[in-house]
Formats: C-alpha cells, structure tokens, sequence
C-alpha cells in the first residue's frame, strides 16, 4: 500500500512543493547553523568563497576545505562557499574577473569566444589570459570572502545576543 502511495503521489502537487520547500529550508538552516566558534564558522565560510572564485574546476571544493583547514575553520561551510561558482555563474564570474586583470595589467588576447573556450579551455590560452584571470580571481576572491564572511560574523554575533523569545 505505500509503495501505490508512492507511485501515485504527484511530485507537482502543492503537498509535495511544500515537503520539499520545507526540507529545503531545515537543510539551509542546518548549513547555517553549524558548530564551532563564530570566527571558525566565518573563516571556514570565507575559504570557500575565495577558493569558489577561481576556475579551478573539480577541485574548488578540495582547495576551499584545505584552505579552511590552514585558516582553522568550518570544513562544511568552506565546501558551501564554493558554491558561489556553479553553471549559472561561471561564465558571468570568470568574465568579470578577467576583465578586472586586464583593466590592472593591460589588455591581453582579449575575452574569449565560446567556440575557442570549448576547444581549447581556459588554461591552453596561454599566460596573458591566464594571468589576467588568475590576478582577477585573486582580487574578487579576496573581496567577496572578506565582505561575506564579515557579515556573517557580525550576523552571528547579533543573533547570539538576542535573548530568546517563545513562539
């Protein structure tokens, strides 16, 4: 009987949204609300975030934790952090950072098409795009994780100073 349940269930029904709506929402409060110190919680969330501005595909996540290891922060949120490059942000970030080396150390061979990015990939374009990217990645690492995890720490220090109230 509750194997017809499961076949019959529509995974589109409002109940099913709210299910996973809810999952959701109890996941990402678990993610935020992981042990250690405020500092260990902010320096792990910011190793991520560094790491995850990178095109080191494959292995952004590996760097972030290594990173956060050194750095004596949360594993499980510099692994989170990386997140901040994913499919529908890598082109957008890498663009962005690009642009950034190149406005710093001059133009290079300039942005590359889509075309030559599939044939080639980032690292077979050679040092003047490289360096630009990596400069770049290096810069908008280093702000976005300071920016991020700043404010995650004064968020965390303000929520531990709020006297609890009953619902």
């Amino acid at each position: 009987m509750a194997i017809a349940a499961i076949v019959s269930s529509d995974p589109n029904s409002p109940s099913q949204r709210r299910s996973l709506q809810s999952r959701l929402r109890r996941w990402l409060l678990w993610l935020w609300q992981q042990e250690g110190s405020h500092g260990q919680r902010a320096r792990g969330l910011a190793a991520g975030i560094f790491c995850g501005c990178f095109p080191f595909f494959g292995v952004q996540t590996l760097l972030g934790i290594g990173l956060a290891s050194l750095l004596r922060g949360n594993h499980l949120l510099a692994a989170a952090g990386t997140w901040i490059s994913n499919p529908i942000t890598y082109v957008p970030l890498y663009w962005f950072n690009y642009q950034l080396g190149a406005w710093l150390l001059g133009p290079g061979r300039g942005w590359p098409s889509a075309e030559v990015l599939q044939r080639e990939g980032f690292w077979e374009l050679g040092w003047s795009f490289s360096s630009r990217l990596l400069l770049g990645s290096s810069l908008v690492g280093l702000v976005a994780s300071s920016t991020v995890s700043l404010a995650y720490w004064y968020w965390l220090e303000r929520e531990a100073r709020q006297p609890l109230t009953p619902s």
